[in-house]
């Protein structure tokens, strides 16, 4: 038996396991992820995010993050605001503005509190993004900054634009709706292709103004997802480096809106938007 919370940002929903009091053995996250993911005979959501104890000095908190298929991700964004939420709320942090020890590196979050103590929003220092080929990773000679490249897959060509924002993302510039594209059919072609060595998290992106945009993803080891907060992150950056938008701007994702800037004064990426709590309970299926 489990003890679990669910969340969602924006759509993107998790299940967060406390390991400080579960003490669950991180040999048993994937298949736990697996289990409770699972929309019929599970909790139902885009996978698991645990709670630990840092294992680095200088951290607060430690982020572990488990996909649907129970595949180990990096970071995630919209994971981290709700991650960032509940451990305030636990109190597992005092502080409004902590570090959190993650597999992209270190994550800072800050919790915007109203007049009476409750957490609003999550500002999340999403760090600076990795333009490197090598960095993101691709295969191929490095490069400094994937622009613009080509990639073919079942006889259509896509252009794109790579960044990694501690995980890998690819980004497909469109003139149309992002909702016409065929995302189920092309999702897992795209992530499983051999340019990326760790696969890769895709979106197509449509530019409504200097200061908004609009995108769909689909999401390594999950599929189509409602939102995805490094993905907002790296399609920021990718439309400032192609000369598309300012710096800072609004995301519309379907399942809701985030507010991004990439500051010039640090070269950090920071990212603003709720963090909902939705139930809590046990899990005591077998896995």
């Amino acid at each position: 038996m489990v003890r679990f919370t669910k969340m969602e940002g924006i759509g993107n929903d998790y299940v967060y396991v406390d390991n400080f009091s579960e003490q669950l053995p991180e040999e048993r996250f994937s298949a736990l992820a697996r289990a409770v993911s699972d929309r019929h005979f599970g909790v139902g959501s885009d996978g698991l995010i645990v709670l630990l104890p840092p294992t680095q000095p200088e951290h607060d908190l430690r982020f572990r993050m488990f996909n649907s298929d129970g595949s180990e991700s990096e970071m995630c964004g919209n994971g981290m605001r709700c991650f960032s939420r509940m451990a305030y709320d636990r109190g597992l942090v005092q502080k409004t503005r902590f570090r959190v020890q993650t597999g992209a590196g270190t994550i800072i979050p800050e919790l915007l509190l109203d007049a009476g103590g409750q957490v609003t929003a999550v500002r999340v220092d999403m760090g600076e993004p990795r333009l490197r080929r090598q960095e993101i990773p691709m295969s191929g000679p490095d490069a400094d900054r994937v622009l613009g490249e080509r990639l073919e897959l079942d006889r259509v060509s896509y252009t794109f634009t790579a960044v990694s924002m501690g995980n890998p993302h690819m980004t497909v510039f469109l003139d149309e709706d992002p909702d016409t594209v065929p995302l189920e059919q092309i999702g897992p072609g795209l992530e499983h292709h051999p340019l990326f060595p760790r696969r890769i998290n895709v979106h197509f992106a449509q530019v409504l103004s200097r200061g908004e945009i609009k995108m769909r993803t689909w999401e390594r080891g999950a599929g189509i997802t409602l939102a995805c907060g490094t993905g907002a992150s790296a399609v920021l950056v990718s439309a400032v480096l192609l000369g598309l938008t300012d710096r800072s701007a609004l995301i519309h994702l379907p399942g809701g809106d985030l507010a991004l800037e990439w500051r010039e004064s640090d070269n950090h990426v920071y990212k603003t938007g709720p963090a909902t709590y939705v139930f809590t309970g046990t899990f005591e299926q077998p896995f």
